[in-house]
């Protein structure tokens, strides 16, 4: 890990970062819960084998504004450098805005994997680099510390290279992941995904009802206890009203009263038979689309 102050040691080092492909980033905010928040440090790994923190760089930009201007011009906004950030929506409003461009965020990856193959609580980097690639002990105290004193204490320092590692490392595992929730359509194995498929239809069918059995139970015994909350449930009642008009009558009222009431209405396939041919007097617009659907077979059909 180096650490840089130097506003020309800074831009030669963005200079040579403009020949990588990719760049793992992460960046420390200085009043970060005020109006006015400060980047504070800038965070850089190109090379995501590395464990040690030996090829991370912090770039130390508080109040160097020229320095910042100058890493999103050549970084942020060359679109021919990756970007992965983890929660990236938060690090671009200081790093370019609408100017970054291919930029790739490890917490959007993970929300697109299944529940099922990553059951996480919730999708915070701590969180990912101990589910996902085994790592322990990670100490996220410091992320709400003064990122805007001078000098930063050697525990900062160390807490801000860490992220990094853990944000490549998240980064392959994610990437590995995926390779094996989307493999090549034309390999997949039908007869193990379909006898798969049946299994849980059968166990989400047991558990749904044991679930809707439970449920109304829970709520039959907190009404006749007179109970509002336990240890595990709120109970809360809301009224629903429902108003319905017949369609002529809504019409008449409306041509009556002159009111500008002009919407499209989705004719469903009764109103369609109903109209007959009168549809065709209407001036409506059509719209087509291909849905698919799986129908398990009994066994007669097999």
């Amino acid at each position: 890990m180096t650490y840089l102050t130097s506003t020309s040691e800074i831009n030669s080092l963005v200079t040579e970062y403009t020949k990588a492909e990719t760049l793992w980033i992460d960046t420390e905010v200085a009043d970060y819960n005020t109006r006015h928040p400060r980047l504070s440090l800038i965070q850089v790994l190109d090379d995501p084998r590395d464990m040690s923190g030996k090829n991370i760089y912090l770039l130390d930009v508080l109040d160097k504004s020229d320095v910042v201007d100058n890493f999103i011009d050549k970084i942020m906004s060359n679109p021919n450098i990756k970007k992965v950030f983890h929660y990236a929506s938060f690090d671009i409003k200081l790093l370019g805005k609408s100017k970054a461009q291919n930029i790739t965020c490890t917490m959007e990856m993970a929300k697109k994997v299944p529940y099922y193959l990553l059951p996480l609580p919730n999708y915070q980097l701590k969180t990912l680099a101990t589910v996902l690639c085994n790592f322990q002990d990670i100490d996220k105290q410091l992320q709400g510390s003064d990122w805007g004193q001078r000098p930063l204490s050697e525990e900062q320092i160390e807490y801000a290279y860490l992220d990094c590692i853990y944000l490549a490392q998240v980064y392959l595992g994610l990437l590995e992941l995926e390779s094996k929730i989307y493999p090549d359509p034309a390999t997949e194995d039908l007869t193990y995904l379909g006898e798969r498929c049946i299994q849980l239809e059968h166990e989400c069918k047991l558990i749904n009802s044991e679930l809707e059995h439970l449920q109304t139970r829970i709520k039959t015994a907190m009404q006749a206890h007179e109970l509002s909350e336990t240890s595990h449930f709120k109970l809360t009642s809301y009224d629903r009203t429902t108003v319905k008009v017949n369609f002529s009558e809504l019409a008449k009222f409306v041509q009556h009263q002159n009111l500008s009431l002009d919407f499209p209405i989705t004719l469903t396939q009764k109103l369609q038979q109903d109209l007959d041919e009168n549809l065709d007097s209407l001036p409506t617009e059509k719209s087509s689309n291909t849905y698919w659907r799986l129908t398990p077979k009994s066994q007669d059909d097999n």
